[in-house]
């Protein structure tokens, strides 16, 4: 009986013992973790809409009815309004895929990025290569469609073979994206 109450008082100090270092560890690296975040998002804002060299948060009444649209900046260049960004997170295979759209004020697609998510590895990871330039240069007249084969209209996007879930959800982003940029931020 002594021995257990040893024990147990052993494994009682053990545990308290990982529970600071992680406690401490969690600390010191809540703030760099924030910052690569906020400037991972910087860098994506500057990929999808390149023309712009500052961007401005946009108040979030005007997108909160919205599905799947987290956050709005406006793109600027010399004091002139150049394009919108707009993330959004609709649903794919394994749960929420990040996808930030720059939509110019010509009502062009001026690019596409895939954040995080939590889709099948090699497949769903595609969707962050080549099949993302797709919607490069694609009007905002009409929502995008997604198809399975054959030669992508104006309004089409070609699916990743054997993740249609994915292409499905990136594309549900981006015209929730142009939805928003129609009605709202034209």
């Amino acid at each position: 009986m002594k021995e257990i109450g040893k024990l147990g008082i052993i494994l009682l100090f053990i545990t308290a013992v990982a529970a600071m270092i992680l406690a401490y560890t969690n600390d010191i690296t809540k703030e760099p973790i924030k910052q690569q975040m906020i400037q991972a998002n910087k860098e994506a804002r500057q990929t999808v809409l390149p023309d712009a060299t500052d961007f401005e948060e946009v108040e979030k009444d005007i997108y909160e009815n919205y599905d799947n649209v987290i956050e709005v900046y406006r793109g600027i260049k010399n004091g002139e309004t150049v394009g919108y960004t707009i993330k959004t997170n609709p649903s794919g295979y394994g749960g929420p895929v990040e996808v930030m759209i720059g939509i110019s004020t010509d009502n062009v697609i001026k690019g596409v990025s895939i954040g995080n998510h939590q889709e099948t590895p090699g497949l769903g990871a595609k969707a962050s290569g080549e099949f993302k330039d797709q919607y490069n240069g694609k009007s905002t007249q009409k929502d995008l469609e997604v198809i399975k084969s054959g030669e992508p209209k104006d309004n089409e996007i070609l699916a990743i073979s054997g993740a249609t879930i994915t292409s499905k959800a990136v594309t549900a982003g981006v015209n929730s994206a142009i939805k928003l940029f129609n009605e709202k931020l034209k």
